[in-house]
């Protein structure tokens, strides 16, 4: 990007286009081992027409826009692999919209999830997609998130009902309704819905928010074995039972845990069972739970009712790859993530542990296991290359693993560039329509480029 490019994109900008090297820094990092280069600059917008004013001078003078949230992203998303500019959408942050009576909120792409729900909090209702991390609206919208609620809330695909976005170009399209359902032409929402920043940059949402529930009970349970604590999950699923969450941690990220969040959990398999619902019903779905855990060798139900107590292990789970990292001061992680039928899952996870196990790689597993889709975080000694190179191929082995027994190889952290090696061999011929797509919307490819798709040349 030479001297005159950039004098252009400061007239648009000025003081809130940013090139000093910490900046640059801070946007060219990754929280896992997936690393790319920096950006040559980064803009911080306030408005659309700002933002297609960026598109058009991206155009004009051939330079990638990457997008960017919270920076949060697992798989190298909004890393700056072929430079340009990074568009960090912080000042657009704010709730434009409450229609309660429908039950959706209009939101600018910065607001985090937990800033909205604390708008939301007198009204009754809340946004439920909770992938752990505070990330922002339009980060996930853009890598289609979901999280700890998925099994009863839905995904972000479920949750988007309308987008702003600004294509390659300037061009500014509004996508999806206010209407609970469409059948008028091809569904744009859910083209950019997990399309990575790939296809355009989302300047607005319209999201579906559901009603607060009348009463939350939280469940901890401990198994004598990983196959004892899945099998659970299953029969849970199977026999119709609808929890909020239900989530597995192995020994080992019980230990982590522990250790780091202050918890005095057993030293056993685990599943945090939450039910929302009204006070009759939850405690039908209770007892049947906790008729289903005892019958499979549960050693213990401890039940947390107290709004404190629930918070706690919430925010200890959400905290569990903060607490696996520190369990091996100075290591780096690969973050692994694969999806299966629920059928599949205790042969995946089984599968997965003696694999690591017999790598000698640690990599506790955990996941949100109410629909198949589970973690192994594989934890290298960054000095040491031949660890990241054994991480690597168990997380290859993972994915090819999961697509053996008819599952995904990204149920909720997307494909970046980190997993661009694996598409063909989910998607066949159909990774090519993607491209084509992708050509179609930004034949110069300039919007974030080197992610998901084929390379475009």
């Amino acid at each position: 990007m030479d001297d005159t490019s950039l004098s252009r994109l400061r007239t648009i900008f000025g003081d809130r286009l940013s090139v000093a090297p910490a900046v640059l820094a801070e946007h060219g990092q990754s929280e896992s081992l997936v690393l790319g280069g920096q950006p040559d600059a980064v803009v911080f917008p306030r408005t659309t027409d700002e933002v297609a004013a960026l598109a058009a001078w991206s155009a004009e003078h051939l330079v990638p826009l990457i997008g960017w949230g919270a920076g949060t992203s697992l798989e190298g998303h909004a890393l700056a692999v072929a430079g340009g500019v990074v568009v960090d959408f912080r000042e657009m942050a704010a709730v434009l919209e409450v229609r309660a009576e429908d039950r959706l909120v209009r939101v600018q792409p910065g607001i985090t999830r937990e800033a909205l729900n604390r708008e939301l909090r007198t009204t009754g209702l809340m946004f439920p997609v909770d992938p752990g991390a505070n990330a922002t609206l339009g980060g996930m919208a853009a890598t289609r998130a979901s999280g700890t609620t998925a099994v009863r809330y839905g995904t972000m695909r479920d949750n988007v009902r309308g987008m702003e976005v600004v294509l390659a170009g300037g061009r500014v399209i509004r996508t999806g309704s206010g209407a609970p359902k469409t059948a008028a032409g091809y569904d744009l929402t859910a083209l950019i819905v997990g399309s990575e920043g790939t296809l355009g940059l989302i300047t607005e949402l319209t999201l579906r928010l559901h009603g607060q529930p009348e009463a939350v009970m939280t469940a901890v349970a401990a198994f004598p074995t990983v196959g004892a604590a899945v099998d659970c999950v299953i029969a849970t699923m199977q026999m119709g039972l609808t929890p909020a969450r239900i989530e597995f941690l192995d020994a080992d990220t019980v230990a982590a845990c522990n250790a780091y969040s202050g918890l005095t959990l057993h030293p056993a398999p685990q599943l945090l069972v939450e039910f929302h619902g009204h006070p009759e019903g939850l405690a039908e779905d209770v007892r049947r739970f906790r008729d289903l855990a005892a019958e499979l060798g549960a050693e213990g139900l401890d039940w947390a009712e107290k709004q404190e107590d629930r918070t706690r292990l919430w925010a200890a789970r959400h905290a569990a790859y903060r607490a696996i990292l520190a369990s091996r001061p100075g290591a780096k992680a690969v973050v692994t993530d694969v999806c299966v039928p629920i059928s599949a899952l205790a042969q995946a996870v089984e599968e997965t542990r003696a694999d690591i196990a017999a790598s000698g790689i640690p990599g506790p597993i955990l996941g949100h296991v109410g629909d198949g889709n589970f973690h192994a975080i594989l934890m290298v000694d960054p000095a040491k290359p031949e660890e990241a190179a054994t991480a690597k191929g168990l997380a290859r082995r993972m994915a090819e693993r999961s697509l053996r027994l008819g599952g995904t190889i990204t149920g909720e952290h997307g494909v970046g560039f980190g997993k661009l090696g694996l598409m063909a061999a989910e998607h066949g011929a159909g990774w090519q329509v993607m491209g084509a797509v992708k050509a179609a919307l930004d034949p110069l490819n300039l919007m974030n480029p080197g992610k998901v798709v084929p390379d475009q040349g």
